[in-house]
């Protein structure tokens, strides 16, 4: 999604980026859409029932209460003239059916990631493999989970070469800040890459 303003510079922003933050149940999309939003961020979260615990697996999120049925949306202004929109998707597979419609226009795509349960990001890999959406792949480092190098995890989820690996606390403004600043800056060049090839 990409929105032109023509009013001046003084303006919020020229440019808007749609970017997705997907990945696995439980993983902290919702808390780094919050963190970095500059506008308080929009939210469908809904409390866990007893009718979901036989498809929600809460292993290793225990403590956890709600989840979105929709989608998270907030707003970060990069720099003056570029501002992103950040749509996080659902986790559990049977809010899949929303991924098709978040996904339409967007420049690229986070996939978080949690080595407690990394198993959990594949289908958000295999999603934006498939589909040629640009996507990094962020390590929420959470308290009490073993480290793991960046190459272990491209390695562990068998990435392309080159697709970006980085390690972020989804908690922290400025890391989530980071990861985005990755995103915008590999996808660009996703993007050029093609538009030459096509013209070459």
């Amino acid at each position: 999604m990409v929105s032109e303003d023509s009013g001046t510079a003084d303006d919020e922003a020229a440019l808007a980026l749609k970017i997705l933050v997907a990945g696995g149940f439980g993983v902290g999309k919702t808390t780094l859409v919050g963190a970095v939003s500059e506008i308080r961020p929009l939210r469908t979260e809904e409390l866990l029932s007893e009718a979901g615990q036989s498809v929600d697996d809460t292993d290793g999120v225990d403590r956890k209460v709600t989840t979105t049925v929709a989608m998270d949306f907030g707003r970060i202004t990069i720099r003056s003239g570029l501002s992103l929109y950040l749509f996080g998707t659902p986790g559990q597979d049977r809010f899949w059916f929303l991924w098709d419609e978040l996904a339409q226009g967007a420049l690229g795509a986070v996939v978080l990631a949690d080595t407690r349960r990394l198993a959990d990001c594949f289908p958000a890999v295999d999603y934006f493999e498939h589909r040629r959406i640009p996507f990094v792949v962020a390590v929420n480092c959470f308290a009490g989970a073993r480290g793991h190098a960046a190459q272990d995890v491209s390695r562990a989820l068998d990435l392309a070469p080159g697709t970006p690996v980085v390690l972020c606390d989804a908690r922290d403004r400025d890391s989530g800040k980071e990861v985005l600043i990755r995103l915008v800056e590999y996808a660009g060049r996703k993007h050029t890459a093609r538009l030459l090839d096509s013209v070459g």
